[in-house]
């Protein structure tokens, strides 16, 4: 694929995106089938309830990831710009999009040292496909991403579903559990395996894990569908009816998180896929997650500057903050553990 047509595709993927009517996927995410039990006495002061986290060492303010979401567009660079200086500035963590283009041409899409110069203290991930992997991507390509933003992990993120909608896309994954574990004995930072809104089953989550990879973030469906995306991109009838199928594909968000947790209990997890507000990441965080992710739902903020992006997760925050509060939760490892209630069945009373 060219410079040109891989641009022009990540220029595409922005402007749908930015309106959900055309991406978003058609699956529930699950968060609104979750019902906390309310406790009307929390015996806590609401500003000393702890959100702390970390991440690959470094502290974080809130459990908050703002997740990959550009990589290919011209003005990809002042949305990492003003990403990266609002993470900083909140103390969460930031994970740039795919850096295939910058690493196969001269276009860095502002993906340079400069990053970690707006954003030094907070966790920052680098990413590109694990397509790229099997087409022979290694560790000098791993490590040139990683030193690009000098960053503190290595995304590889799992898009099968939208390669194989994709005119042009990725077809061929044989060899990528090989691929990553060949990858993790050498390259000096952890590796995420992050899918992209279809989700991560227990047994992939597993042989990840046993692949070497550190981190996964689940991603379920609920969120965008990279599929109603590629949907909407093509011109071509039959190749927009093979797509649209597939915009209900995928395991929810809420059921994935569950699942995964469950299978591999010491796992570090991030939730990510239809997050709207900081119940859904209360629930998430209570479901088995030790993080959340975010990108869709503050790219509009993204594209307006730093304070707006600020803006978006403070209301985020002190929507979980509040959510802690109310189930009388001291912190997220009493958040994890709060009562949910039980299905409402009128007929037994």
């Amino acid at each position: 694929m060219t410079k040109e047509t891989i641009a022009e595709r990540k220029n595409d993927h922005l402007d749908i995106v930015l309106d959900p009517r055309r991406a978003c996927s058609a699956v529930d995410p699950g968060y609104a089938a979750l019902t906390f039990e309310h406790c009307a006495v929390p015996e806590l002061r609401l500003d000393d309830i702890d959100i702390r986290a970390v991440l690959f060492g470094r502290p974080l303010s809130a459990p908050l990831l703002i997740s990959s979401m550009t990589g290919g567009a011209v003005r990809a660079t002042q949305i990492n710009r003003n990403l990266a200086e609002a993470a900083e500035v909140l103390g969460i963590a930031l994970a740039v999009g795919s850096q295939r283009i910058a690493l196969e041409t001269d276009a860095d899409q502002g993906l340079t040292r400069q990053l970690r110069e707006f954003a030094p203290s907070i966790p920052l991930l680098a990413n590109f496909g694990a397509a790229q992997l099997v087409a022979g991507y290694g560790l000098d390509e791993a490590q040139r991403a990683v030193d690009m933003i000098q960053a503190d992990a290595l995304i590889i993120h799992l898009n099968p579903l939208q390669e194989a909608v994709q005119v042009g896309g990725d077809r061929n994954w044989i060899g990528v559990y090989a691929a990553l574990e060949a990858l993790a004995l050498r390259l000096p930072v952890p590796l995420v395996a992050k899918e992209v809104g279809a989700g991560i089953s227990p047994s992939v989550a597993q042989r990840l894990l046993d692949a070497g990879v550190s981190v996964i973030d689940v991603a379920g469906a609920g969120g965008t569908s990279w599929a109603a995306v590629e949907a909407e991109r093509t011109l071509d009838p039959q190749q927009r009816a093979i797509a649209k199928a597939f915009t209900g594909w995928g395991i929810p968000s809420a059921q994935a998180i569950s699942a995964v947790r469950r299978a591999c209990p010491a796992a570090q997890l991030i939730a990510s896929g239809g997050i709207r507000d900081g119940i859904d990441a209360a629930k998430a965080i209570r479901l088995g997650a030790n993080l959340v992710g975010q990108a869709a739902g503050v790219l509009d903020a993204a594209l307006i500057g730093p304070e707006a992006v600020v803006e978006h997760f403070q209301v985020l925050i002190e929507q979980l903050r509040i959510a802690c509060f109310c189930t009388g939760s001291a912190n997220l490892a009493e958040l994890a553990k709060a009562p949910l209630l039980a299905p409402f069945d009128p007929s037994k009373l």
